[in-house]
């Protein structure tokens, strides 16, 4: 075993995490991306985690997304002079979580990016925003698709993983009620991973098409 890795017991042959093995689901690469992108379209808003530079903790908040590449890369607008455009100058490794009220969720990691190009933020501009970062009345940082604060964060997608409901919620919860009289972990859910090779392979697909 690898110093870098943790264990606290041994199950021999035995899968230590049996909710894993029972729920890992393996379509193809067009399923997986489509359904991770429904996903979360259908959840609108997602956790943005970054680290602080300073302390090194974690920090996150709550983002709106604002658009989509290449299918699996997301856009967020961002308020240029806050403190996370600050920690992804120092680190641009980030997390972005998503989760609905069924318990449905979606973590999807990369790398982020500050876009300042006012071609880029134009097209992706919401008049909303201007209640986000106000109209300070100098003319300029009036909240406005040309106000210089305005950007847009990008994440490069490199892994992700979401678990979506096999079943209804009462069939989930007979199952789990099951699971806690026999100790058979149930299948709850359709538990799936993307690597970045996938996603690699997904966004030159996605090229060749456009």
């Amino acid at each position: 075993m690898s110093s870098k890795e943790f264990s606290n017991t041994s199950t021999g042959g035995k899968s230590a995490d049996p909710y894993k093995a029972k729920n890992l689901d393996e379509p193809n690469i067009k399923e997986k991306v489509t359904d991770l992108i429904t996903f979360i379209e259908s959840s609108k808003f997602g956790m943005m985690t970054t680290r602080q530079d300073s302390t090194g903790l974690l920090v996150s908040r709550c983002m709106a997304l604002a658009a989509k590449e290449n299918g699996v890369d997301l856009l967020f607008h961002t308020n240029t002079e806050s403190g996370k455009t600050d920690e992804l100058a120092s680190d641009p490794n980030i997390n972005i979580a998503f989760l609905n009220s069924s318990g449905e969720w979606a973590s999807v990691s990369g790398k982020a990016e500050v876009i300042t190009d006012r071609g880029l933020v134009k097209k992706y501009y919401s008049p909303a925003l201007k209640a986000w970062v106000g109209d300070l009345g100098d003319g300029k940082h009036d909240g406005g698709p040309d106000d210089p604060r305005i950007g847009i964060i990008r994440v490069a997608t490199e892994t992700a993983t979401y678990a979506l409901a096999r079943h209804s919620a009462v069939t989930r919860g007979v199952e789990l009620a099951k699971g806690v009289l026999t100790g058979d972990a149930p299948s709850v859910n359709k538990l799936r991973q993307l690597s970045n090779e996938e996603l690699q392979t997904w966004r030159q697909s996605s090229q060749m098409v456009s």
